[in-house]
């Protein structure tokens, strides 16, 4: 027999045999995420709702999501695609830790000084008369060109 004959069929066995492993891992990670998805979870659903998690009914595969303070829609559960956050018992403290190199944002707009003191900056604008504001402004204008 030929070996090139057996080539063809191997090619398909490896290509079944590779169809199911994906399935497999993909049957997983949906349980996996499943069994995430608790009261309290806060949820993305397919078509980019967000919202937390109220009550799971698994018999009737519905899910009531909170999606704002007293207004709940209900979904089925597979229109519930990814976990935002895991409900604060379940979290690992190394979960919570802030992770090493990370930028951390502001909530003001106190970075928009770029790295100048901000009292000195503070200051120097409540000292200037208007008169010395404009003279500053040109200058900066005529370095800029």
């Amino acid at each position: 027999m030929n070996p090139a004959d057996l080539f063809i069929p191997l090619l398909l066995a490896v290509f079944v045999i590779m169809m199911f492993r994906k399935q497999k891992k993909t049957t997983q990670s949906v349980a996996q995420q499943r069994a995430q998805m608790l009261p309290g979870t806060e949820v993305m659903t397919q078509f980019g709702l967000f919202g937390r998690i109220v009550s799971v009914d698994q018999e009737e595969n519905k899910a009531v999501l909170e999606l704002s303070p007293g207004n709940t829609a209900t979904v089925h559960l597979q229109a519930l695609t990814k976990v935002v956050t895991v409900p604060a018992e379940e979290k690992d403290e190394e979960a919570a830790a802030p992770v090493e190199g990370a930028t951390v944002v502001p909530d003001d707009a106190s970075s928009l000084t770029l790295g100048k003191n901000d009292d000195a900056a503070r200051d120097s604008a409540q000292d200037e008369t208007p008169e010395e504001t404009l003279k500053r402004l040109n200058r900066d204008d005529k370095k800029e060109n």
